[in-house]
């Protein structure tokens, strides 16, 4: 089958609907991935995008038609579907979304048990070549089934885990969901925190009329900013379009790096468990590792990529891991990446530290 192989990324698939990823090419993915996994189950969760629902209603055809079951989770965030995979052990997962491209783009970001991440050169690279080959056999006589399941208060749940929500300051924040999925994944959290939370652009809308959710780049954060300003409010906080990045803005508006957010999370997690390694990327400023050697911790150093990041993780047993891209992974997640998770771990080092970002 005729398959534009750049969509074919280092770490996921992404393209431009239709005309790169369609619906053919999401069925052939899906029997492929099962064909590659051979599962007895994958979880498959998607975002707000208006070709979401059409590509995941194929890609798990696909995967179905393999005989593998599919855990169908709906509307999720990709660190939801990370969690899912973790927490009920499910064999793989698929989250449909193109994080902060734009809403003409499209994509899969892939895992295997135990939320470990399919790459370019291990994964990805079977299954585009078992679609290019027109290698797809092994249709099962007994198609798998679809089992539907909502995992948005479990969530909530493991993420609240990790901090201690009795130890909060009732501070005032504005979050910005872009119109992405955080929208949806967030409010379960903000009910229970004592904080003050102004919410902008929770609708879910794959359009994003109001901004690109791409809050690294600074243009995007202009809305949060002159609300944080206006509201005098404490600190803000921004997330990309499939809620797995997170980024802060301080009370005067200046956006905080991925590599100070590295620093305040693995400041909070090593006052509580000095003797631990934190994972940094070669972008973050040295002031990460500085801090760890001050805490009592380990760092080491990595380069850019979950796939890389991961692993590496697993091999020194790292408790976190953070990147300058907004991108913040803990061991206690299955090694993943929330940015759910980091902006708790920030808010509760600031309760204690009372003190303002």
């Amino acid at each position: 089958m005729q398959i534009d192989s750049s969509i074919f990324k280092a770490y996921d698939i992404r393209g431009i609907y239709p005309d790169q990823l369609s619906e053919p090419i999401a069925y052939k993915i899906g029997f492929a991935l099962a064909s590659y996994l051979k599962p007895k189950n994958i979880a498959v969760g998607r975002d707000m995008r208006t070709s979401s629902d059409p590509l995941a209603e194929q890609l798990i055809q696909g995967i179905i038609d393999y005989g593998s079951d599919v855990i169908d989770l709906g509307l999720c965030s990709t660190d939801g579907l990370y969690f899912a995979v973790g927490k009920f052990e499910y064999d793989g997962g698929v989250m449909i979304t193109a994080s902060h491209n734009p809403k003409e783009y499209n994509g899969f970001k892939i895992c295997r048990k135990n939320a470990i991440p399919l790459s370019g050169s291990e994964g990805l690279n079977h299954i585009l070549k078992a679609i290019q080959n027109d290698d797809l056999n092994g249709k099962s006589p007994d198609k798998g089934n679809i089992i539907r399941k909502d995992i948005s208060d479990e969530y909530a749940e493991h993420c609240l885990s990790f901090i201690d929500v009795d130890k909060l300051k009732p501070f005032s924040i504005v979050f910005d969901a872009g119109n992405g999925m955080a929208g949806a994944t967030i409010p379960p959290v903000l009910d229970q925190l004592p904080i003050k939370s102004d919410k902008l652009f929770f609708e879910l809308d794959g359009t994003f009329p109001n901004h690109p959710a791409s809050p690294i780049e600074l243009e995007n954060l202009e809305d949060l900013i002159t609300r944080v300003k206006e509201t005098n409010a404490d600190f803000g906080v921004a997330f990309d379009g499939d809620a797995d990045r997170m980024f802060l803005v301080d009370k005067s508006g200046n956006q905080v790096g991925g590599d100070m957010v590295t620093a305040l999370v693995a400041k909070s997690i090593l006052m509580k468990e000095p003797d631990n390694t934190i994972l940094y990327n070669i972008i973050c400023s040295n002031a990460v590792p500085e801090l760890v050697t001050k805490m009592g911790g380990k760092a080491i150093r990595t380069r850019v990529g979950h796939a890389l990041i991961k692993p590496l993780m697993k091999k020194h047993n790292a408790v976190f891991g953070g990147e300058h891209s907004g991108h913040f992974y803990f061991r206690e997640n299955w090694f993943a990446d929330s940015g759910l998770i980091a902006f708790l771990v920030c808010l509760e080092l600031l309760s204690v530290e009372n003190r303002p970002l």
